[in-house]
């Protein structure tokens, strides 16, 4: 594989990466949330 290639990619994927992550946890907050409000 070309360095270059690699030199590009590699932020994007790890910054799809970390949003991914954001997006998640984010989910898993509303999520935890709507269980609590549905319990109570």
């Amino acid at each position: 594989m070309d360095l270059r290639l690699v030199l590009v990619a590699s932020p994007i994927l790890l910054a799809l990466a970390w949003a991914g992550f954001n997006v998640g946890r984010a989910a898993v907050g509303q999520l935890q949330l709507m269980i609590k409000r549905s319990r109570a």
